[in-house]
């Protein structure tokens, strides 16, 4: 029993590092099908189609150009992955994207917005993070695209790839909500705050529960919502999900992360949802992609009990 509007999904693997600092995250959609995201989907009763993956340039390991670590890679891959996501919605599936790295979510979710665009419903997106991926070429110290999907799709960023969904910017900052948030670059800090993206860190959440900033980040959407979820792994505590490449201490909890996709889930809104950064190279017997596969569950409406 799912408690989505969506009663098909489909799998769409990206599998590449292209926008991050470390290697391995192209090796996280296989991770994933290893932890049986496909059979634990069709055990509560969706039709789940696996489009296999996408493909496109390899990693070829340079370092930035203007700002900018591999553009025109990243480029490829989003421009790829933003045609897959557009055509699963075109066709009333759920599109669900096995990552690869955070960069992936410009393509993703400029599709999503091209989709709501055309047919008149309002996007909201749930940024699950430790980072807030705002940065741009002067505030970024690495280069890496990975720091800058939420930036570039509110139109701050290098035209390729503002432009991918039709429309610049592809989103308003009003639509975000960023959630488990606690590692910001300085001059990011400052760009966050002065664009109103509304933040929910882990000082928050440590102070008023994981409750409060889901009720929060959850009020006002209506029948006509799509909700988008981006689900970072690194958003995680790093002692229960080692496998990403930026692992920063203090992240949620088990239950913390389980309440939260479970309040996802009592909605009955979600149509979209991203997963990346998950990093096999660096994980423990799968142990990441196998937390990631059980919370993703809860998503769809796995409890402990049958709730009204």
């Amino acid at each position: 029993m799912t408690t989505s509007p969506y009663t098909s999904v489909s799998l769409i693997g990206a599998p590449t590092d292209i926008g991050a600092g470390a290697r391995g995250a192209s090796m996280g959609p296989e991770a994933l099908r290893v932890a049986n995201i496909g059979t634990v989907l069709a055990s509560h009763g969706l039709d789940v189609a696996d489009r296999g993956n996408l493909s496109g340039p390899p990693n070829p390991w340079l370092p930035p150009v203007d700002g900018y670590r591999h553009l025109d890679e990243v480029v490829h891959w989003n421009r790829a992955l933003h045609d897959a996501v557009y055509a699963e919605l075109g066709l009333g599936r759920m599109p669900i994207v096995l990552g690869g790295d955070h960069c992936l979510g410009i393509g993703s979710i400029s599709a999503v917005a091209r989709h709501c665009r055309e047919v008149g419903k309002k996007l909201r997106i749930l940024w699950l993070d430790a980072h807030a991926d705002f940065n741009t070429s002067t505030l970024t110290p690495s280069g890496n695209i990975h720091g800058m999907p939420v930036a570039c799709l509110c139109g701050f960023g290098p035209k390729e790839l503002i432009e991918i969904g039709g429309q610049v910017p592809a989103i308003s900052p009003k639509w975000v909500r960023q959630i488990g948030i606690r590692s910001v670059d300085p001059g990011e800090k400052r760009f966050v705050h002065e664009q109103n993206i509304e933040v929910f860190d882990m000082r928050y959440i440590d102070e008023m529960g994981m409750r409060s900033a889901m009720e929060m980040a959850l009020a006002l959407m209506d029948a006509n919502t799509h909700l988008h979820v981006s689900f970072d792994v690194d958003f995680l505590d790093p002692e229960i999900a080692p496998g990403v490449g930026t692992t920063v201490r203090g992240g949620p909890t088990y239950r913390e992360a389980q309440l939260c996709m479970e309040m996802i889930a009592d909605t009955g809104r979600l149509a979209s949802l991203d997963v990346v950064e998950l990093n096999p190279a660096l994980d423990i017997q799968n142990r990441t992609a196998n937390v990631a596969v059980d919370l993703i569950e809860s998503l769809f409406g796995k409890s402990t009990l049958m709730r009204k």
